[in-house]
């Protein structure tokens, strides 16, 4: 079955994670997606390893996890676009090209014609995506940025880590996933927009707008409490009990959502009496009263094991988990069932590749990211360039 998405041509001049974490959502979802690499070099996170792929013989490739993690199921063309030539094919393909998304620094497309408003100007019905560190506007707005600098100065690394420790980064680059899945929000608003009227989009999108909004409800708290969030290590500010606990053996996290959770907590580990407690009995009493609650609880889950600790409360329906590293989450029955690792054939030889999480008719599963330029070729011979212009623009450096 064809993808929901079968219909859309998406041009794709990202770079790095945040554009092309979204480019690589649409082409799960179905899309065609041409992405853009500079000849003889790639996109900057092929070269970001080790660790990097390897071979049938177990030799490494030049391409690294972190390419590997944000580009399956895309074509690869390589294209000079500093150069007159390169601009033009690029201009050529936009405009058979449903979608354009690209992160380069504010203004620098201009200067090649490749911007929202000069390719807009040529299709109108285009819908165009800039995603930027700052946005289109503002005093930081010609500045670059990483996810890191964005995460430390949207506030984030503020609210993590533990309460007396140093502010730490979340471990995944949060801000580059969440900016690339509202630009995917945006693309396919601006899709069903367009079947209405006809009329194409430009989107402007921030990692620092993205990272302020995420701040969901820490920043309410502060908004409507006027107390300034801090770190306070695993333990939940509005909800409790929901922290990390010892078991004899480790740690499970906790993560009792309402006050008849709490009740099936208190009776799973024997103690009902805490149910009726009036420290206890409301989220609000508990989340005043952690401070009396939390050495309650780590006292008490220390007789057991994790294994005995979780199978009581799993049986209570309450909700809880162990800490897992990497490996023991591909190894985790649910995952396992959910068929979330698969290897892939790949022109290296095989690829074990992380599902998309989108479960629906048509979602792409079997596709893996391409080899630098593998489908040059072909993409310039679907808009016209023949292979005598190819060989000219090969030897100009230009493909």
């Amino acid at each position: 079955m064809a993808g929901p998405l079968s219909h859309l041509r998406v041009l794709d001049l990202g770079r790095i994670m945040a554009a092309p974490w979204a480019t690589q959502v649409l082409a799960d979802l179905g899309a065609e997606v041409i992405k853009i690499e500079r000849p003889g070099a790639g996109d900057d996170t092929r070269g970001w390893g080790p660790p990097f792929l390897k071979d049938r013989d177990g030799n490494p490739t030049k391409d690294a996890g972190y390419f590997l993690s944000m580009n399956r199921g895309k074509r690869s063309v390589t294209l000079d676009i500093t150069k007159p030539e390169g601009q033009a094919i690029a201009r050529r393909l936009a405009q058979d090209s449903d979608i354009v998304i690209e992160n380069f620094k504010v203004g620098a497309l201009a200067r090649y014609g490749l911007d929202a408003a000069s390719l807009r100007a040529l299709k109108p019905s285009l819908i165009y995506c800039s995603v930027t560190g700052f946005g289109q506007d503002g005093p930081r707005a010609e500045q670059a940025a990483y996810d890191f600098m964005i995460q430390a100065m949207c506030g984030l690394m503020s609210l993590t880590g533990e309460a007396d420790g140093a502010p730490q980064k979340v471990g995944v680059p949060i801000i580059d996933l969440m900016t690339g899945m509202y630009a995917v929000t945006a693309i396919l608003a601006a899709v069903a927009r367009r079947a209405e009227t006809g009329e194409g989009a430009t989107i402007d999108l921030a990692m620092l707008d993205v990272g302020t909004a995420v701040l969901s409800n820490q920043a309410m708290n502060h908004l409507v409490g006027g107390r300034v969030p801090h770190r306070a290590g695993n333990r939940h500010p509005n909800i409790q009990p929901q922290d990390v606990f010892p078991a004899k053996d480790g740690e499970i996290v906790l993560a009792v959502g309402n006050d008849a959770q709490f009740a099936k907590l208190c009776h799973a580990i024997d103690r009902p009496e805490w149910a009726v407690d009036p420290r206890f009995i409301r989220n609000a009493d508990r989340v005043r009263h952690n401070a009396d609650l939390t050495p309650l609880l780590a006292e008490r889950f220390r007789d057991f094991t994790r294994a005995e600790l979780t199978g009581r409360l799993d049986a209570a329906g309450v909700p809880c988990g162990p800490i897992n590293t990497v490996p023991d989450v591909f190894a985790d029955p649910q995952v396992m069932h959910r068929d979330l690792l698969r290897r892939l054939p790949h022109p290296a030889g095989e690829v074990p590749m992380v599902r998309s999480p989108i479960r629906m008719e048509g979602t792409r599963d079997d596709a893996v990211p391409p080899l630098l330029g593998a489908d040059t070729e072909a993409v310039l011979e679907s808009i016209g360039i023949g292979a005598a212009e190819r060989a000219a623009l090969a030897a100009g450096g230009v493909i």
